[in-house]
């Protein structure tokens, strides 16, 4: 399985950014190879609108299955949902940190999004 989480950085030790949609980076882990790399995010970071929007739909064609974020927007929320991502808020610390947290179920999956758009 691939678990994208978002960074301040390109590594597993790099920061999770709290924000989804401008996030500087993502993380991408994959579960079956112990293999990670970063995707760039920086196109969305000024963006005025449609942030969360665009950087779903990088995480869906990454073929991602997992997000783990620090907060998630209504739109985005929306379109990760649809393309069959389950996302994760509350994502904290280091990459590393945030996927053992995830892999202890320490981690709740989110049902709704938890950040109005824009904040």
């Amino acid at each position: 399985m691939k678990i994208a989480v978002t960074s301040s950085g390109d590594t597993l030790d790099s920061a999770v950014d709290p924000r989804f949609g401008r996030a500087a980076k993502f993380v991408v882990f994959d579960t079956e190879t112990g293999e990670s790399h970063a995707v760039d995010n920086s196109q969305n970071v000024q963006m005025a609108q449609g942030a969360g929007i665009q950087a779903a739909g990088t995480i869906a064609r990454l073929g991602v299955q997992c997000l783990i974020t620090g907060h998630c927007g209504p739109k985005a929320f929306r379109t990760l949902s649809a393309a069959g991502v389950e996302i994760f808020v509350g994502g904290e610390g280091t990459v590393r940190e945030a996927l053992d947290a995830h892999k202890a179920g320490k981690l709740q999956s989110a049902s709704g999004p938890d950040v109005r758009g824009h904040w």
